[in-house]
């Protein structure tokens, strides 16, 4: 197996996580992201999602998303799981990642690709060139404010998001606050029980 990644980006930085909270390690190749190359023909003949990461099977299967690289990963490699202990747990976690990609993920991308100069008609990942909508910036900071107090208001009452282990619900949680620092925002103070799960999560992919 091979991972095509750009560390530095969120959607990497969840697959790597989640690979190094498990012990796996995988042949890895670098598109840089910084100069455009998932765009390139050349990587596009392997991903025409033109997105990273991207994880190609021995058998030369594509899989282009992070939710499903990390399901084919967790059945490879059993041990540590992430993706939940029994049934009710694999629901809750894959609840809370969609939560947090349509959420918080979708808020802070909207600002950040809206706002930011270098994405001018790249306002969307993928192959499409699009251009910035401003309204989207406003928007996507009331997303933001809306869904950290409700992550606070969870994890009052739960040790992690989807119950009591640490999954890749809490990974994707770490990655987005990790995101929010690309704008510049904070998660507020008075979030207690967020920093503190924030602390604990830290720990766990140390």
């Amino acid at each position: 197996m091979k991972v095509y990644t750009f560390e530095g980006a969120p959607n990497p930085q969840r697959l790597a996580m989640f690979m190094r909270y498990k012990g796996i390690e995988l042949n890895t190749e670098v598109v840089d992201m910084a100069n455009r190359e998932q765009l390139s023909d050349a990587y596009r003949a392997i991903n025409p999602d033109a997105t990273v990461p991207c994880l190609v099977l021995d058998d030369g299967e594509v899989i282009s998303q992070v939710i499903g690289m990390c399901v084919y990963l967790e059945e490879v490699f059993p041990d540590k799981p992430l993706l939940g202990h029994d049934a009710k747990e694999k629901g809750q976690v894959f609840s809370w990642c969609h939560k947090l990609s349509n959420g918080l993920f979708l808020g802070i991308a909207s600002v950040f690709r809206n706002r930011s100069k270098g994405f001018v008609d790249r306002a969307l990942p993928g192959p499409l060139d699009l251009p910035q909508i401003p309204a989207m910036v406003e928007r996507g900071m009331a997303q933001i404010h809306h869904h950290l107090p409700l992550l606070d208001e969870r994890l009052a009452e739960s040790t992690w998001l989807a119950g009591e282990h640490f999954t890749l619900a809490d990974i994707d949680l770490l990655t987005a606050i990790g995101f929010l620092g690309w704008i510049k925002e904070p998660v507020p103070e008075e979030l207690t029980h967020l920093h503190a799960w924030l602390v604990r999560a830290q720990a766990e992919v140390a």
